[in-house]
C-alpha cells in the first residue's frame, strides 16, 4: 500500500484548508485510516481516524469541531477538512493506513510523506 499526501499550504489563521490522502496498490483491502502531525521540536501526534467503511470517526480533542475526516473508497482517497485553523495547527500532517481503526502511531503500517500545513497569526 502507497499513500500520497497533498494539499498543505499556507494559510491565514481562521482559513481552511483540504488535505487528501491518496492510496493505491492493494486497494481491494479497504484499511482503517487516519491523519497525524507532527510540529517542529514535537512528537508526531494523533489527529483524526475513520473506520474502514466511513461510518466511525474520532477527532483529537484540539481539532474536535474544526477539521472533519472522509473518504471515498471508491476513489481510494482520504480528506481532512481543516476550518478555522489556528497557529498551533501548523505541522506535517501525515496519513497512515492500517488493520486496526485506533489512535495510536505504531498501530498504523503504512504512511504517506507528509504535506506541511503552515498557519500564519
Amino acid at each position: 500500500v502507497q499513500l500520497q499526501a497533498s494539499g498543505g499550504g499556507l494559510v491565514q489563521a481562521g482559513g481552511s484548508l483540504r488535505l487528501s490522502c491518496a492510496r493505491s496498490g492493494r486497494t481491494f483491502i479497504t484499511y482503517p485510516m487516519a491523519w497525524f502531525r507532527q510540529a517542529p521540536g514535537k512528537e508526531r501526534e494523533f489527529v483524526t481516524a475513520i473506520s474502514s467503511r466511513g461510518d466511525s470517526t474520532t477527532y483529537a480533542d484540539s481539532v474536535k469541531g474544526r477539521f472533519t475526516i472522509s473518504r471515498d473508497n471508491a476513489k481510494n482517497t482520504m480528506y481532512l477538512q481543516m476550518n478555522s485553523l489556528k497557529p498551533e495547527d501548523t505541522a506535517v500532517y501525515y496519513c497512515a493506513a492500517g488493520p486496526r481503526y485506533v489512535t495510536t502511531t505504531n498501530a498504523y503500517d503504512y504512511w504517506g510523506q507528509g504535506t506541511l500545513v503552515t498557519v500564519s497569526s
